[in-house]
């Protein structure tokens, strides 16, 4: 019974719902993948199963009434360490926040909750959620299934292996630089990065905060686009008090049918060096779609300077993570930045000159890009979609040294910044657009990779639908040997 655990959560609900197995059934599954991986796999780091038994039981007692409590009814989850979730810490992975017991859940997880979801455990994460590796002084490290000796990505790398891995039936990620995109990207499964703002982050922050973040999105991941459609559909839409004055009505797909799909193709950028063997595996892919139909253009991508987009990416995202800085902390990014060299343009420089930025020379930057989403929607205008690489290289090996700012990892026989990676991330983040990943096969190295799926602002849905359909066309998810 355990391939039961690796089916498409739509599977399970369904299942479920006609009673063709029960919901402690199914939670006593996932729990006995739990059991027999998370030993080696590091994923699953915080459990109240008690809590997950009573509620399944209630479940299957529901269901008996003839009563369905949603779409979720009965499946089991898990959910990454940052959402509030009562009776178990928010931690961030930070070792001082290691009894931050909420008092309230996030609105992400009421929601989930209130659909029928049975959450039984937490996922790690890394130190302030701030690395494409999922450790930290807690919990240790989370380990990539695939190969036990490389990173699941991060800050939802933990997410992105229990659903690997069967441990869970879908998670919950957030994502400012990838972290539900990367992951899904390193571990073979499907990832959505909403549109920004769609999906309430309440319940998201670390206590005493009550802004969000600029660029900061919550999204589901899952093992099929179909499940991702329908996590989203639950978690979508207006929270207090906003929930007064509007609701969520996401435009329908634009297409239904591959052949009707108009997509530009972007596989590399002169911004970003990138890994042959990762851009090969995705060509294939993108051959694939052309032969099936999809209307692929490889000469398409939005009029934008592309390094420039990176280059401002990177200072709004600094800007916003670093309102966490300690004055302590301020002052020193002040020090530092003033004895950097102008020229400089890496990742730590931009740490340093994003942290203490002028709120006049913010407010430029922001203005650049909304003129970059101007140049998107005239993009969207002629083509439905962007295809793209979601990272610039498959899953790399763990490394723990130092500071993340100087770490390199190998491509094409050269080390190059891990943070520069983050262009991928940049390109449609920033701009406030969705972007579905999805399994594109395996390199020539045998790690799994993703193509990024970027749609217009609020076409999430749109994303969404091509995906299934090439899910369905050329093959989505595929179980992790040694995990069956």
């Amino acid at each position: 019974m355990g391939e039961l655990t690796l089916k498409p959560a739509i599977e399970l609900a369904g299942m479920i719902q006609r009673r063709e197995v029960g919901a402690e059934e199914l939670l006593n599954l996932h729990l006995d993948r739990y059991q027999q991986f998370n030993s080696q796999l590091n994923a699953v780091v915080f459990c109240q199963i008690d809590k997950a038994r009573t509620r399944a039981q209630g479940a299957d007692t529901a269901l008996t009434r003839g009563q369905i409590w949603g779409p979720l009814h009965g499946l089991p989850m898990t959910i990454k360490d940052s959402f509030d979730w009562v009776g178990s810490p928010s931690t961030w992975g930070i070792p001082a926040l290691r009894d931050n017991y909420p008092k309230k859940d996030a609105i992400i997880v009421e929601r989930l909750q209130a659909a029928g979801a049975i959450i039984y455990g937490k996922t790690n994460v890394p130190l302030k959620l701030a690395d494409w590796q999922s450790f930290n002084d807690i919990y240790g490290t989370t380990n990539n299934p695939w190969d036990l000796s490389r990173s699941p990505g991060g800050s939802s790398g933990a997410a992105a292996v229990a659903l690997a891995t069967g441990m869970s039936s879908l998670e919950i990620g957030s994502d400012i630089g990838a972290s539900i995109r990367n992951p899904a990207h390193y571990c073979g499964i499907f990832g959505h990065k909403p549109t920004m703002g769609i999906v309430p982050l309440q319940g998201h922050q670390q206590p005493h905060d009550h802004t969000l973040y600029d660029i900061m999105v919550g999204g589901p991941m899952a093992r099929s686009a179909a499940d991702l459609t329908m996590a989203l559909n639950v978690l979508a839409g207006a929270a207090a008090p906003d929930h007064m004055g509007w609701r969520l009505k996401l435009p329908p797909p634009r297409k239904s049918r591959l052949s009707d799909f108009k997509v530009g193709v972007m596989l590399q950028s002169p911004a970003c060096v990138q890994d042959n063997t990762l851009t090969e595996q995705l060509e294939v892919t993108v051959d694939a779609l052309d032969r099936v139909g999809v209307q692929v253009d490889r000469s398409a991508w939005p009029n934008i300077d592309m390094q420039r987009c990176q280059h401002i990416y990177m200072l709004l995202l600094r800007a916003t993570l670093g309102t966490s800085l300690s004055d302590e902390e301020f002052e020193a990014k002040c020090t530092e930045a003033k004895d950097r060299n102008a020229d400089d343009r890496s990742c730590r420089a931009y740490m340093e000159r994003g942290a203490i930025i002028h709120h006049r020379d913010w407010w430029q930057l922001h203005n650049e890009r909304e003129a970059m989403r101007l140049r998107w929607t005239e993009f969207f205008n002629d083509h439905d979609l962007l295809l793209c690489p979601t990272a610039a290289s498959t899953a790399f090996p763990h490394d723990h040294q130092g500071e993340r700012a100087d770490r390199t990892i190998e491509i094409n026989g050269r080390q190059e910044p891990v943070t520069d990676q983050l262009f991928w991330a940049g390109l449609c983040g920033m701009v406030y657009l969705p972007s579905t990943v999805v399994p594109a096969g395996l390199t020539c190295q045998g790690l799994p990779c993703g193509l990024q799926i970027v749609a217009g602002y609020l076409e999430d849905l749109t994303a969404l639908e091509f995906a299934r359909l090439m899910e369905q066309e050329i093959g989505g998810f595929t179980a992790v040997p040694g995990y069956k």
